[in-house]
């Protein structure tokens, strides 16, 4: 008589207690779903591998925080490897020092001092938003993507991507009123 098979949760709940051929055992299951996922974000092969693998490696150290009534194994390990894409498209990024970006002085520097305020608290609301609202809204207008896009590595129809932009567009105006009043 066989062993029965076990299932994801059961190989993760194992993985959290330090079971390295149990973790070995789910990442085989899922490796190749995960960078699929990371490279749909991503669209390269190569970058989509490192962060499939940079996902398990996540899933690993936090296997014990895994809560099954919130979402199956499959989903939760495919969020990681979402996320993980999404962090590495930010991290790519050209960032520009405050410093660097203000002008000396002169005329307009005053209203080019006001805009760089208002970036800023609007960089603010942004982090205040829900993740994924937060994510919805970075990906199509930080990023540039498209709605079929960023829906595709949110894994979220096109309907549902369009009312996380809304409710994102309507939170971030409340909150620069807030602001401004």
């Amino acid at each position: 008589m066989t062993d029965p098979v076990p299932t994801d949760p059961e190989l993760l709940s194992r993985s959290a207690d330090g079971d390295r051929l149990a973790f070995d055992q789910l990442a085989g299951r899922y490796v190749l779903r995960l960078r699929r996922a990371a490279l749909r974000v991503l669209d390269d092969p190569s970058a989509a591998e490192d962060v499939a693998q940079e996902a398990l490696l996540r899933a690993w150290t936090r296997a014990a925080s895994y809560r099954p009534e919130q979402a199956s194994v499959g989903t939760w390990l495919h969020r990681i490897a979402v996320n993980a894409a999404i962090d590495r498209v930010r991290a790519a990024r050209p960032s520009v020092e405050l410093s660097e970006a203000l002008p000396d002085a002169g005329p307009g520097a005053e209203l080019a001092l006001a805009g760089r305020q208002r970036q800023q608290v609007l960089a603010e609301a942004i982090a205040a938003l829900p993740e994924r609202q937060r994510t919805a809204i970075t990906l199509t207008y930080g990023q540039g993507w498209s709605g079929a896009r960023a829906a595709q590595a949110l894994s979220v129809s096109a309907r549902a991507l369009e009312g996380l932009l809304h409710r994102s567009r309507k939170a971030l105006r409340a909150y620069m009123d807030e602001r401004d009043a």
